[in-house]
């Protein structure tokens, strides 16, 4: 009797191969494939992952969880990684772990497997993740065990097995995407001096066709989540689209990173995040509208630190919850509409009001009906600099 592994499958070239390559390992293969926005044709990929050997392929919509549980709570604590990584890629792992231990245990599987490299952050991801949520499961990574050194092996080995993929030497481009982003690695990119090619990207227009008027989109938040645009309440997953939808037409959301990997590597990453951007930018500004300065100054640590768990695989973790204790509380205030100016790759905050802002343009005015006593001035700063004066 075959030993049962459930893999995470995306249909690309690196999970197609482990399908076939896990089977000849003696292996009964369950294809798990995770929906969580990336627009794919599960047919073509479910009827790919059979073709190559799968015994079954199950589909989840995991769209709404994705975004309650994982992106809202990212959006909340200000999650960026190296001040350009929106963390689409990394905030989607510890959920298809989830799904993937869910399924492991419904199908009575003793394996789970994932079709990440050695080199990458994702590897780190899942299994921190499966170990967490189920120590018992033991782990397979065939891309850090089979004897394919490459991806050109890996489509000689697809071909040879008759395994339809998309990848092709003229654009070998790895792309990961979700409702949240894109993000794209390999090929040309490999160059941190080559400027990558319109062909990379697919949510965003190129700069010189976007429109030459801006567009305005005002985004109403309720306790740090967005629940309405222009005046129009939409479900998450809708008003994320929505934004990915008027951002790509403005080239909104591109960037350009070399980062440092957990594994200890710098590698050149381009990543679309067109909702994320404006989201970020719009909450960001609330923020400083009805937050005190001294919660506003630590949950600048806070979202640093969140963006570290995120990247490096730490969500099912005692930190990591406890930091979502602090930032929830901080959310209660964060209610009210910004208004964003789009325009030539820019997300631009044009206006924001709160039910519960702390700007107080009575103490804020130079002009009539000022009602801040300067007279005070003079006391507090004898005072605030006395530890620093010379005597």
């Amino acid at each position: 009797m075959s030993k049962k592994v459930v893999l995470a499958y995306s249909g690309g070239l690196d999970t197609s191969v482990a399908v076939r390559w896990l089977k000849e390992k003696g292996f009964s293969v369950l294809c798990y494939l995770a929906d969580v926005g990336q627009g794919q044709n599960f047919g073509i990929a479910t009827k790919r992952a059979k073709k190559a050997g799968a015994y079954k392929a199950v589909i989840g919509d995991l769209k709404k969880e994705f975004v309650n549980d994982f992106i809202w709570p990212s959006l909340k604590a200000g999650a960026l990684y190296e001040s350009e990584y929106f963390l689409a890629t990394a905030l989607s792992r510890p959920l298809i772990a989830k799904k993937l231990v869910e399924t492991a245990q419904k199908e009575k599987a003793e394996y789970v497997a994932h079709g990440c490299t050695g080199k990458g952050n994702d590897q780190v991801r899942f299994e921190l993740s499966i170990g967490a949520l189920d120590s018992r499961l033991k782990v397979i990574a065939p891309v850090r065990e089979w004897d394919l050194p490459t991806r050109e092996a890996e489509m000689r080995y697809a071909k040879l097995h008759n395994i339809p993929i998309d990848v092709t030497r003229k654009k070998p481009y790895s792309i990961d995407k979700n409702l949240w982003g894109i993000s794209i690695e390999s090929g040309r990119l490999e160059d941190p001096w080559l400027e990558p090619g319109e062909d990379a990207y697919e949510m965003t227009k190129p700069l010189n066709k976007t429109p030459d008027k801006p567009s305005y989109v005002k985004i109403y938040f309720k306790k740090g989540i967005p629940v309405a645009i222009n005046n129009k309440g939409l479900n998450g997953t809708s008003l994320i689209n929505a934004l990915n939808e008027i951002g790509g037409r403005h080239c909104i959301g591109r960037s350009d990173l070399v980062e440092d990997r957990l594994v200890g590597i710098k590698s050149r990453e381009i990543y679309e995040a067109p909702a994320a951007k404006i989201l970020y930018e719009a909450h960001k500004a609330l923020e400083s509208l009805v937050l005190d300065r001294e919660t506003l100054c630590f949950k600048e640590l806070v979202s640093l630190k969140y963006s570290r768990l995120i990247y490096d695989g730490l969500w099912y973790t005692p930190l990591k919850r406890a930091i979502d204790k602090f930032v929830d509380s901080s959310q209660g205030s964060v209610e009210g509409t910004v208004n964003v100016k789009l325009f030539k790759g820019n997300a631009i905050v044009a206006g924001r009001k709160s039910p519960k802002s702390l700007y107080k343009k009575e103490l804020a005015t130079y002009g009539k009906g000022d009602k801040f006593n300067q007279s005070l001035a003079k006391g507090f700063i004898e005072i605030f600099g006395l530890p620093y004066k010379k005597f």
